[in-house]
């Protein structure tokens, strides 16, 4: 609330309003004692070793020549003070969880336990006596990596203060001045080296390094998982009559073959992945747009062997970057042709045929926004 009595107000409305004849000092003096009696007071806590806590702050930062506002994923270790930093394009469930997995393979081990606050990420709804339900995501988290969960009161930051305290040293030391990098790849690179050197600064009042007072951690974590959590959003969906499938606000393609068919979307932070009957039918770029058309144009050239009218209209070949052969082989298909459509769908099945051909340059994913 930023409308709040400063003493010199007070002052002056007790004067004003009620013919208070004493002096400013006063006033001043007797506010000065209430605030103080009115503000929290803690109690200072002990940290064992093997514990972490999660939050995720926000920062500005260049990629690849575009200023944006990321966000970031923290991972302290209490007893020590070490920690782990990610960037990602948005907060989601791929973000949070890919945070996890790699913060989880940074420190070599697992949490004995993990606070947090209360995210929609990880908390679906908080029940009465304090109970949460987890959602979907999150139960898959803890129940492979086998740490024990725990959240803070809602709305008290204080409860988690280690890693609120470092998100603004993250982001007062890691992203001062704003970060420019080519990719989030290239920037993570650079915050894991600076976790690293941060291992031989002293913290607080502590005579030892964080790295150090690292080693008991590490000696408490658990084992990592055999296999690795895979750290994407998983969705049901349905193809379209278009051969799309809608994940986040935006169209992905699949072969036409798999039309009208049930599938599941594997949303990673930098891929979606898009499988039917446990087979995996197409992989695509992420876009964290909205309303964008991503397309492969090779899941279109089955159908329009069959509809040669399309092949000039067709979304997903707008704008293909195909070597200059196939143009100029089509100019001498088309110019033989003589407008037949018999020889019109040859034309077109010797340019899938082609385009097949090209492996794996001709089958990029485009997006057609």
């Amino acid at each position: 609330m930023k409308q709040r009595h400063t003493a010199k107000r007070i002052f002056e409305r007790l004067r004003d309003e009620h013919g208070f004849g004493g002096g400013y000092t006063v006033v001043k003096d007797h506010v000065r004692v209430s605030r103080a009696r009115d503000r929290e007071t803690f109690v200072p806590l002990a940290h064992p070793p093997g514990h972490a806590q999660v939050d995720f702050g926000e920062a500005i930062a260049v990629m690849g020549g575009v200023r944006q506002k990321i966000h970031f994923f923290c991972l302290d270790l209490p007893q020590s003070d070490a920690c782990f930093v990610k960037s990602y394009p948005k907060e989601t469930t791929e973000a949070f969880l890919d945070g996890h997995v790699s913060g989880f393979g940074f420190f070599g081990g697992v949490p004995l336990s993990v606070l947090y606050g209360n995210t929609t990420i990880a908390v679906a709804k908080i029940r009465g006596h304090g109970t949460r339900e987890r959602t979907r995501a999150f139960t898959e988290l803890f129940s492979h990596c086998l740490f024990q969960d725990r959240f803070g009161r809602p709305g008290k930051g204080n409860d988690k203060g280690k890693v609120e305290g470092l998100v603004k040293y993250a982001r007062a030391n890691f992203m001062t001045p704003i970060p420019t990098a080519a990719s989030f790849e290239e920037l993570n690179a650079m915050l894991a080296e600076r976790c690293r050197a941060r291992q031989g600064d002293r913290a607080g009042r502590h005579a030892s390094t964080i790295g150090e007072r690292l080693v008991a951690d590490l000696a408490a974590l658990r084992a990592l998982p055999a296999v690795p959590l895979e750290p994407c959003e998983k969705r049901a969906a349905r193809v379209s009559s278009t051969a799309l499938v809608r994940y986040r606000c935006n169209d992905y393609s699949v072969p036409t073959a798999y039309g009208f068919q049930d599938v599941l979307v594997k949303g990673f932070v930098a891929e979606v992945v898009i499988l039917c009957g446990g087979k995996e039918i197409a992989r695509h770029p992420r876009c964290y747009g909205e309303g964008v058309f991503v397309a492969d144009p090779l899941h279109y050239l089955a159908p329009i062997e069959t509809k040669p009218n399309a092949l000039d209209q067709a979304a997903a070949l707008q704008g293909w970057d195909l070597p200059e052969v196939f143009q100029h082989l089509r100019h001498l298909l088309e110019a033989r042709m003589g407008g037949a459509s018999q020889r019109f769908r040859r034309c077109a099945a010797s340019v899938e045929w082609l385009a097949e051909g090209i492996g794996e340059s001709a089958s990029s994913s485009r997006c057609c926004g």
